[in-house]
Order: structure tokens, then C-alpha cells, then sequence
């Protein structure tokens, strides 16, 4: 029942694909289709080249050599992360266009007047690109890092006795073992790609999900806006399908059980400088610049910003990705529990269903929530009306009710997973004892799984958490009205070309997006040491 209803939505979507849309879908289809099509496909081409270069360089260098600083980088290249795509656009648009600081500075120490010289324009399909590149390269590193601290440090020292140098070791040993985790990385990289909505609007970039706004709230057509969700629900499976086909016969096991500290390569002299470089180019483009000018903007030029309606806004936000995350926590819970007491093939397939949201754009989980809760809306009214002649108005589609339930249907696989990821560590022995002393499943989980959980508990929570604070499509499709979150007020303040104004909300988010990231660093990082000790 729980995997049936969090499908719903996605269901909906697919449903529409055989509801007439009109004449809306064919001028679609000779109109923009195609460029929604050739758009997506150059900005996850795009994505893909950045993410690849980035993540998987940064995490050998991170994880296997030695050079000035490597220490800080393990955690720091993935502060990103933390970073929401539409920020760091707004914010290099204000560092980078025509009024910015950058060309500015440019004009004054040449004396060059407008039209007399050429600078790249950031609003365009390779600056989103970059953009996106910046803050989701952390995703193919954080797995691609975890990959390489776990391989068998004995397969590498035969690599080096058959003679192959460090670098031959990388290329032909390192990375094809570590390949199913470079391409996990990459595909929650390219699904985040299709799923932003705030940086290819913002830049002017026509892509579906761009498409999917206009042709809902534009053109007023909801079925031609639900099958262009299903068409770019296609491109995400098709990245599932890739990623499944990608590892199809691969299956890679460590043949030795012998742990032994990471004997990391020496860079020297120039060498060691160029790894630094390599891994201070994405955090300092993808974090500390962004940062920085965001707090500047907070600090001098937006101080009217700081307001009691802030704190009000801000109050909100909290409250309701408080809320998303703590019911995300405990349908996880009771998920990932009862497929540990019943691992039946239909409560597995239940469970896999339930957390398949994540892979689903929040503009496609909106607009399959929006449907069938105001056909539920106005079912109710009209009956209402007809029986007691009384209006019962919105009573779920303009309510906080349905983005809660879009919040659960997006990012209930992130607490799942950790859910499941520490339920794996209890050996079944465990409830075996708590049985034999005459507790009950619940009281087993209740006196011996939870205490053993609590770190993965706090890790699901402070995830679903940050990514609620950071969610921007879903929020604006469907949230109630005179009601906003900080995530919706730095996208409405951009919008309006109020950059500078921008700058609290904006750093708000980061600022909560730091603890998590940083806890998943630690985390990483203990577990290596834990199996060498």
C-alpha cells in the first residue's frame, strides 16, 4: 500500500501519455520539443565531461598520493555539495555580467567602454553546464573515493611487481575496478542535471523542465504538460537502464582478506603543486568564491534583508523540512524493517518501488501530485455543493498536505537507503537473541536496532533535511499561497535581478548543507581507518 501510493504520482504522469493533449502537443512538437531535446542531451554531455574530469581525478589524487594539503581536500572537495545549482548561477551572474565586479575591474584598468571588448556570457548552455559541473562533481568523487579507499591494496601492489608504474596501475588496475561507482556517481549526477529547473530558467536555457512550466502555467494545458514529464521521465530511466547495462556480467570481489594502511605515492616538487592545483581549481570555483560573495552580499549590501519577515521565512522553511524529514526518517524505518523481518519477493519489490522517487525530477513528481489531488479537491467540492449546497474549497492540492507528500515521494530513498545501509551492519543473530528473551519485532527494533542506528539515523534525517531546504521545483508548483521558503524567496529575488538581495537566503542554505556534507566525509574516511586498524 505504501509503495502503491508513493508511485502514484509517477503513475499519473505515465497515464497522460495516452490522454489527448490537442493542439498544444503538436505546436509543441514542431516548435520547441526539439530544443528541449538537443538542449537536455548538450547539458548532460556537458555535465558528464565536467563530473568525470573533476570527481574522478580529484578522488584518486585525494585517496592514493601524497602532496601539500591532501589532508584538507579529503573532506573539502566535497563542500560543493552543499552548494544548490541555482545559487552559485545567481551568484557568478552577479560576479560576471556587464555591472559585476569582474568587468568592472576590467573597464577601469583598461579604460574599455561597453561593445569595445569580449567577455564569455555566463547566461548560456556551456555556463549552465559549468554551473551544474561545479556542484555535482561531488557526487561522482564522494563514490568514486569510497570506491578507491575499498579496493584490496593487495590487487595494486601486483600490479606494481608486473611492472606497471603508479599511473599505468590508475588507468588499467584502479579505475575499471572502481567503474560501477564512477558510473553510480555519474548517473546521480546527470538525473540532478535534468531535474534543475532554477539555473536553465534562470540563464534562459529552453530544456523540459523549463518546458514543462511554461505549457503548465502558459499555455494552461496540464495533460501536454504531463507528457512532456513523460518524456523526460523516459531520458531518467534510460540512465537507470544505462547505468544497470553498464555493470551488466561486471562483478568485482576482493580475493584477500588482509587489510594494510594506504601506502600513498609521493608527488614532489612541481608534481605535488600540480595535484594541489588541480584539486584547489573545483573548490575554489565550485565553493569559495560563490561563498564568499554570497556573504559579502549579506554582510554590506542587503542588510535591509534581515528583516522579522526573514526570520518568519526562515522559521517556515525549517519548520517544514523539519516536518519532511522526521516522516521520511519513519516510513524508512518501518520500510526498511519489515523487508528485514519479511524479505518476500513482493515486499522487495515494494520497497524498490517506494524508493525509485529520487530518480524522478521534482517538476514531475509535482505536476503527478497536483493531478489527482484536485480531481480528489474538486470531486469533494462538487459533491459538497450538491449535498449540502457548501464550498469545501482546496482541501489537499493548495495545502501544505500535497508538498509534504511530494517531499516524500522525492527524498524518501535517501533515508531509506541509510535506513537499510545500517540495518545491513545488525547481524541477524542479534534478533534472534531479542526473540529468544520473548521481545516482539517491535520491541526488537525498539530496544536493540534503534540504539545501534542512531548514527544513521541522524545522517537520513540531516539529509532529507538539506535537500527539502534546497528543493526549488517542486516547491514552487506546489506550494500554498502567501507561503515561501528560502529556497523559493532567492529564486523570486533573482528573478527581479536582485542578486545582492538574494544573499541571505541563498546563504542560508549553504550554511545548513555544510553539516551533512561534512559528516559524510568523516564518515567515509573513518571506515577506511577502521578496517586497516
Amino acid at each position: 500500500m505504501v509503495a502503491a501510493l508513493l508511485a502514484l504520482p509517477i503513475l499519473v504522469v505515465v497515464g497522460f501519455v495516452f490522454v489527448p493533449a490537442g493542439d498544444t502537443w503538436r505546436h509543441l512538437a514542431n516548435t520547441v520539443l526539439p530544443d528541449y531535446v538537443i538542449n537536455s542531451l548538450l547539458l548532460m554531455l556537458g555535465v558528464a565531461v565536467g563530473t568525470l574530469v573533476g570527481g574522478v581525478g580529484s578522488a584518486w589524487l585525494a585517496s592514493m598520493c601524497r602532496f601539500p594539503g591532501r589532508a584538507w581536500f579529503e573532506w573539502a572537495l566535497l563542500l560543493p555539495m552543499a552548494m544548490p545549482a541555482y545559487i552559485i548561477a545567481y551568484t557568478y551572474t552577479g560576479m560576471l555580467d556587464y555591472a559585476g565586479p569582474v568587468q568592472t575591474l576590467l573597464r577601469d584598468l583598461t579604460g574599455w567602454g561597453y561593445g569595445e571588448y569580449w567577455f564569455p556570457q555566463i547566461r548560456s548552455l556551456p555556463g549552465a553546464a559549468i554551473m551544474l559541473s561545479l556542484v555535482l562533481y561531488p557526487y561522482v568523487y564522494l563514490l568514486t573515493r569510497a570506491a578507491f579507499l575499498s579496493q584490496s591494496l593487495c590487487v595494486l601492489d601486483v600490479s606494481r611487481t608486473l611492472g606497471n608504474g603508479p599511473w599505468r596501475t590508475f588507468f588499467q588496475v584502479a579505475l575499471p575496478l572502481a567503474r560501477p561507482a564512477i558510473v553510480a556517481g555519474l548517473s546521480l549526477a546527470l538525473m540532478e542535471t535534468l531535474a534543475d529547473y532554477g539555473t536553465v530558467q534562470y540563464f534562459g536555457v529552453p530544456t523540459f523542465t523549463t518546458g514543462i512550466f511554461r505549457t503548465w502555467f502558459g499555455l494552461g494545458n496540464p495533460a501536454a504538460a504531463a507528457q512532456l514529464s513523460a518524456l523526460l521521465l523516459g531520458f531518467v530511466f534510460a540512465l537507470i537502464l544505462l547505468e544497470r547495462w553498464s555493470r551488466r556480467a561486471a562483478r568485482y570481489h576482493h580475493t584477500s582478506q588482509r587489510q594494510q594502511s594506504i601506502r600513498r605515492l609521493q608527488l614532489r616538487g612541481w608534481r605535488g603543486w600540480a595535484a594541489f592545483a588541480f584539486c584547489l581549481l573545483p573548490l575554489l570555483f565550485g565553493f569559495l568564491l560563490p561563498a564568499g560573495q554570497l556573504g559579502w552580499w549579506a554582510a554590506t549590501l542587503s542588510r535591509d534583508q534581515w528583516t522579522p519577515a526573514f526570520f518568519e521565512l526562515m522559521l517556515n522553511t525549517i519548520g517544514l523540512a523539519a516536518s519532511a524529514a522526521l516522516l521520511a526518517l519513519l516510513l524508512a524505518l518501518l520500510l526498511g524493517y519489515g523487508r528485514r523481518l519479511h524479505p518476500s519477493s513482493s515486499v522487495q519489490a515494494s520497497v524498490r518501488i517506494a524508493g525509485l522517487g529520487y530518480a524522478v525530477p521534482g517538476t514531475i513528481i509535482a505536476v503527478g501530485v497536483l493531478i489527482p489531488f484536485a480531481w480528489i479537491d474538486n470531486s469533494i467540492d462538487g459533491w459538497m455543493r450538491m449535498t449540502l449546497g457548501i464550498s469545501t474549497g482546496l482541501l489537499l492540492s493548495g495545502t501544505l498536505a500535497a508538498l509534504m507528500f511530494a517531499y516524500l515521494v522525492r527524498f524518501l530513498a535517501v533515508s531509506l537507503q541509510t535506513i537499510e545501509s545500517g540495518l545491513g551492519k545488525i547481524r541477524p543473530s542479534m534478533d534472534e537473541a531479542g526473540r529468544s528473551l520473548g521481545l516482539r519485532p517491535a520491541q526488537v527494533l525498539w530496544h536493540i536496532h534503534i540504539p545501534i542506528l542512531r548514527g544513521s539515523l541522524l545522517t537520513a534525517l540531516l539529509l532529507v533535511f538539506v535537500d527539502v531546504l534546497k528543493e526549488l521545483p517542486a516547491t514552487l508548483i506546489l506550494r500554498p499561497f502567501n507561503f515561501n521558503t528560502l529556497a523559493v524567496r532567492a529564486y523570486e529575488l533573482a528573478s527581479d535581478e536582485r542578486l545582492a538581495d538574494s544573499g541571505p537566503a541563498a546563504l542560508s542554505i549553504v550554511v545548513a548543507g555544510l553539516l551533512p556534507v561534512i559528516l559524510l566525509s568523516r564518515s567515509i574516511t573513518h571506515t577506511r581507518h577502521a578496517q586497516s586498524a
